[in-house]
């Protein structure tokens, strides 16, 4: 597992996108690790909002991959192949897809922000009170 120093130090490698480690939180019993970016909505809009894009990740998932010198999610401590599409807006994404071999979701969270979560994890992630506790609901 990784140290606390290897998480700060590093970028999450997710969809494209780098995102900083933020916290540890523990639910349900599980560590999870909470990695945050905000970006522009759109800049085609004439007043463009920032968005706040998390991802919750079991701690335990998260590994240094030496090939790009960034983390990224391993279920199994194996790196998969991340997608070759190019990043998109966040409202064009499917709000289910496939990113390094495993299944996605995204939800709403607050009023101006997104978070990822492995879909066998999003029932507590994206739960009401898994949101709450990560200080995303």
């Amino acid at each position: 597992m990784l140290t606390a120093a290897d998480l700060e130090v590093n970028v999450l490698d997710f969809r494209h996108r780098s995102f900083q480690f933020d916290r540890r939180v523990d639910l349900g019993g599980t560590a999870y690790a909470v990695f945050s970016r905000t970006e522009t909505e759109s800049e085609r809009q004439l007043r463009p909002k920032l968005v706040r894009l998390s991802v919750v990740v079991p701690l335990a998932w998260v590994v240094l991959d030496p090939a790009s010198d960034s983390l990224r999610v391993a279920r199994d401590g194996t790196v998969g192949r991340s997608t070759d599409a190019a990043a998109v807006e966040v409202a064009a994404e499917p709000p289910e897809f496939e990113e390094d071999g495993i299944r996605w979701k995204r939800a709403p969270a607050g009023t101006a922000g997104y978070v990822y979560a492995p879909l066998g994890e999003a029932s507590i992630v994206l739960g009401r009170d898994g949101l709450t506790a990560l200080g995303l609901g």
